[in-house]
């Protein structure tokens, strides 16, 4: 089936909450197939053209800009900057929409705001295998969804960098949360998300809700109408609606994961764990100036959190636990664990949720010892050997492999590529260290004298 690119273009905004980042998805392919294979430079522009593109813009944002007021302002600001000359020695159109761009936000703070570059064939009949090529490219990216993995304790976690529209996606992120389905508590990794459709959205908060649930609303300035998400009232497989979640969160994560984040958060169904989130709410439309070869991404809207009556455009959203990014995951799963111990009856699962948390504890604190120290500890132990090489403790049993030893106290070591095993120096009441003893995450242990 062949689909010309104006037919994509409705198809792709047929749900007009559509987030900025598929744009951005959407126009960096384009530029990659099209501009890439023929490598034009920029055109070359006079004043007339930037008081065209000016004008263009100038009405595109009175009509349609969130905030009336807002794009009055800008609209003066870049007819200011014109008449005065600021724009007169551009002559290059990437540079003037960098300009232009710049200057918006400047007034508006506003990233989802932008204009940029089209190349000529966009919207044109060349451009029909379009769809066709852009499905192919979700997957091949397998929609967005990057990691799935059970980590100790039964969490489950998740990490995708796009919420791609459910119609597109949504196969997959159902798989995702089914194969997550009996998880003690889950985790969301956003941290490299920009964003996307509330469609996936409401498909994965529905997962995480009993009843249905107010998510989020819209404001459209345009009609003057709010547009309301809810949770959907059936989801295939099983629901988690009584698991802990956490959602890891970066300065990378934008609009749409912000969405999720600040959703989770209002409503305490998630703790947002990491770096507090770019700042973009309003949903975005493309407003293409096709004589010019530019086009504009125009917030329309605003999104209205149903808890709090606002939200989180141009302040992010801000974590529950202010930790690093690249932190991020082990705190959650710390937090996850410390809360599954106290409600965790069965001794036996008690002492592996103990053990994964010391662990995750011991790699966010790391121990330092001296030198002197760690000397104490190299020798034999039976089949056990204990050597220190360039400062560093290794293990090794009979003629195996060797490993690194990471302290998690003075006397208690991890093996990173043996997370089921430990080691633990003894010593006498004189502190010589006389045994070895090996410890296994099912609670059983042995131990070797010093030789």
């Amino acid at each position: 089936m062949q689909i010309k690119a104006e037919s994509l273009q409705k198809a792709l905004l047929r749900n007009r909450f559509l987030f900025s980042f598929l744009f951005s998805m959407v126009a960096i392919f384009i530029v990659s197939q099209v501009v890439s294979a023929q490598q034009p430079e920029p055109p070359t522009i006079d004043g007339k053209f930037q008081a065209e593109l000016i004008d263009s813009v100038a009405a595109a944002l009175s009509q349609t800009y969130v905030f009336p007021d807002v794009a009055e302002q800008m609209n003066k600001l870049i007819r200011k900057n014109l008449k005065k000359g600021e724009y007169k020695e551009i002559t290059d159109l990437r540079e003037f929409t960098m300009r232009l761009t710049e200057d918006l936000r400047s007034v508006s703070h506003d990233l989802h705001l932008g204009v940029r570059i089209i190349p000529p064939s966009y919207g044109q009949e060349q451009n029909e295998n379009f769809e066709e090529e852009m499905l192919r490219d979700y997957r091949y990216n397998n929609f967005a969804f990057q990691k799935l993995e059970r980590l100790p304790g039964n969490i489950g976690y998740l990490k995708f960098n796009e919420f791609v529209d459910a119609k597109l996606g949504g196969q997959t992120a159902i798989a995702a949360m089914n194969f997550l389905g009996h998880c003690d508590a889950l985790i969301f990794d956003l941290r490299d998300n920009g964003g996307g459709s509330p469609s996936m959205i409401q498909l994965l908060s529905s997962y995480l809700f009993e009843e249905p649930t107010h998510l989020n609303s819209f404001y459209i300035r345009e009609s003057d109408s709010i547009e309301q998400f809810w949770t959907q009232g059936f989801v295939p497989g099983p629901r988690l609606f009584d698991v802990p979640v956490y959602v890891l969160t970066s300065s990378h994560t934008f609009s749409g994961a912000e969405e999720f984040s600040y959703n989770m958060k209002n409503l305490k169904r998630g703790t947002i764990i990491g770096d507090t989130t770019g700042g973009g709410a309003h949903p975005v439309d493309i407003k293409l100036f096709r004589n010019l070869n530019v086009g504009l991404k125009l917030p329309f809207g605003r999104a209205i959190n149903p808890i709090s009556g606002t939200n989180w455009e141009g302040v992010g959203v801000i974590p529950d636990i202010a930790i690093s990014s690249d932190k991020a995951l082990e705190r959650a799963q710390m937090e996850a664990l410390d809360t599954l111990m106290k409600t965790e009856s069965d001794e036996q699962r008690k002492n592996s949720l103990k053990w994964a948390y010391d662990g995750l504890k011991a790699e966010l604190n790391p121990v330092s010892l001296d030198e002197s120290k760690m000397k104490e500890y190299a020798g034999d132990y039976g089949p056990r050997h204990i050597t220190l090489v360039d400062g560093s403790l290794f293990y090794q049993r009979n003629e195996g492999t060797k490993y690194a030893l990471v302290p998690m106290s003075e006397d208690v070591f991890l093996l990173p590529d043996l997370d089921f095993f430990r080691l633990k120096l003894v010593r006498d009441d004189s502190g010589n260290v006389i045994e070895l003893v090996g410890m296994y995450d099912n609670g059983r242990t042995d131990s070797n004298p010093r030789d």
